[in-house]
C-alpha cells in the first residue's frame, strides 16, 4: 500500500505539493492539543462572518462596486459591526487633516 502512495505522489503534482505543504506546516497543525484547549479549528465561524459583513451588504442584485468603493463599504461595515465605528471616523478625520 505504502508503495502506491508513493508511486501516486511522485506522478501527481498536486500530492507533491500537499505533501510539501504539510511537511512544512506540521508544527501548527497540532489540532489535537488545540481541540483539548477548547480552541476552534474551523474556518466556518469567519466564513459565516465574512458573508454576513460583507456578502450580504455588496451582493444584493443589481449592485455593482468598483474596487475602491467596495473597500470603503468594507471598512465603514467591518468598523460599526465590531463596535469601533466612531474609531474609525476619528482615524479617518485625523489623517485627513494630517
Amino acid at each position: 500500500m505504502y508503495g502506491a502512495a508513493l508511486a501516486i505522489h511522485s506522478s501527481c503534482e498536486g500530492a507533491r505539493e500537499c505533501s510539501e505543504y504539510i511537511r512544512k506546516n506540521r508544527n501548527r497543525m497540532r489540532y489535537g492539543e488545540f481541540h483539548a484547549a477548547g480552541l476552534c479549528t474551523s474556518t466556518a465561524v469567519v466564513e459565516s462572518g465574512c458573508k454576513r459583513a460583507i456578502g450580504l451588504r455588496l451582493k444584493p442584485g443589481g449592485m455593482f462596486w468598483t474596487v475602491h468603493g467596495a473597500n470603503a463599504i468594507i471598512a465603514l461595515r467591518c468598523s460599526r459591526l465590531s463596535g469601533r465605528f466612531e474609531d474609525f471616523w476619528e482615524r479617518r478625520s485625523s489623517a485627513q487633516s494630517g
